[in-house]
């Protein structure tokens, strides 16, 4: 049996945990809570290689970024992305605040302290960000983490090919151990659901579907009306044509590969029957894999929302936009392994005062639904980054 399981792939093995949990809920209620062990262990070890992940993640990514090409269709392609990604934030943000998604979480574990007014947030936003490197690693200061990522990043672009090829070598190691966390997911999601469903019942079957509803409605918003409008900015034509290709070319292979990596060979074939060059695609399209994340903005932002929402803080016009644009940078460091977003979205949580505590459980959450959450993240991701290259490729011609 166990060997069956193991053959399973990630996502077959995380819908057989949920299934046992909700079981072992209905049938041993009372076994339930034995199994919490399970799920805080899981937490645990992602509340202890978040951190790390984020830090050489986006340190290792700038430092490597290859800039000066003379390539004129990068830059606007580059703008696209960037807007397209913020674009999504923002109408996560809009829906979010609509349709308000309600989360099962344990505050009782955690240290809240949330910040009573936008001052507050943007102090403490600022304090965040000149933290010490150290500090904001061991108390998971995803923010300060964040700022000092980048600033090495830009650092170490001027060091030596070595010490580049090191710090790639470094964010590949990171990857292989955020590989084996995830691939722990299903033992955890199993404790966790067990004790959730034993203690709130159908209740959180309802909290979920909900979330789960909101974030695949803003992605199909995004796919199916931002995007276009901007493809049709660009290209001054009907942009559906081209959208609907792309979406069924791209989208539906990212889909079930849920790797934006993977999907490349996809995407620069499509790209050379759209009559995109060469030398654009071949930059454009894995670029686009590395940093063009829309879906992972809309994740990462309508969780933190749901998360705002749950612990009752207020939030504003000007703390939306603010979210909206840590949502979109935060989402340039995505993991490019299956549910990679969710370790992203305590950095959001932190611009808020929440606590890692809560910011971990939610991350466990989102695991709970990546079974369609990260398919259809990774489907936009992957087919924008085509889309946005044709798109540009024809609006320039």
């Amino acid at each position: 049996m166990f060997s069956a399981f193991t053959r399973l792939s990630l996502v077959q093995r995380i819908i057989l945990a949920i299934i046992l949990g909700v079981a072992v809920a209905v049938v041993f209620p009372n076994a339930a809570p034995y199994l919490s062990l399970l799920g805080d262990l899981f937490i645990k070890a992602l509340k202890s290689v978040a951190p790390i992940l984020v830090f050489v993640l986006v340190l290792a990514s700038i430092a490597n970024f290859k800039v000066g090409s003379s390539n004129a269709y990068i830059k606007p392609i580059m703008v696209m992305y960037a807007v397209g990604m913020f674009l999504a934030a923002l109408s996560a943000v809009i829906v979010s605040m609509i349709f308000p998604s309600q989360l099962i979480l344990d505050l009782a574990k955690a240290d809240m302290s949330p910040p009573g007014s936008l001052a507050e947030i943007l102090k403490n936003l600022l304090l965040s960000f000149v933290a010490n490197p150290v500090t904001a690693i061991s108390e998971a200061n995803f923010i300060g983490i964040l700022a000092w990522a980048v600033a090495l990043g830009v650092a170490f672009r001027h060091a030596s090919e070595t010490t580049k090829s090191f710090l790639t070598d470094a964010a590949d190691a990171v990857n292989r151990v955020i590989r084996l966390v995830i691939s722990l997911a299903p033992i955890g999601i199993f404790g966790l659901v067990a004790v959730t469903f034993a203690d709130s019942g159908l209740k959180t079957l309802s909290s979920y579907m909900h979330l789960l509803a909101v974030l695949l409605g803003t992605m199909f918003f995004v796919a199916l009306v931002i995007n276009p409008i901007m493809v049709a900015m660009m290209t001054r034509s009907n942009p559906y044509p081209l959208v609907f290709q792309c979406l069924r070319e791209s989208g539906i292979t990212a889909f079930f590969t849920r790797s934006s990596a993977a999907n490349i060979p996809v995407n620069l074939d499509l790209a050379k029957r759209l009559g995109v060059p060469e030398s654009t695609a071949s930059v454009a399209i894995p670029l686009g894999a590395a940093i063009n994340m829309a879906g992972a903005s809309v994740t990462i932002t309508v969780l933190t929302l749901a998360t705002v929402h749950t612990l009752g803080i207020s939030v504003d016009f000007t703390t939306m936009l603010i979210l909206s644009v840590v949502a979109t940078i935060s989402a340039c460091g995505a993991s490019g392994v299956a549910g990679g977003s969710l370790l992203l979205i305590p950095v959001a949580c932190g611009l808020f005062g929440i606590s890692s505590d809560i910011a971990m459980q939610v991350v466990a959450v989102g695991m709970v639904i990546s079974v369609l959450q990260d398919s259809t993240e990774t489907a936009l991701n992957s087919s924008t980054d085509v889309l946005f290259t044709a798109a540009v490729d024809r609006g320039l011609k």
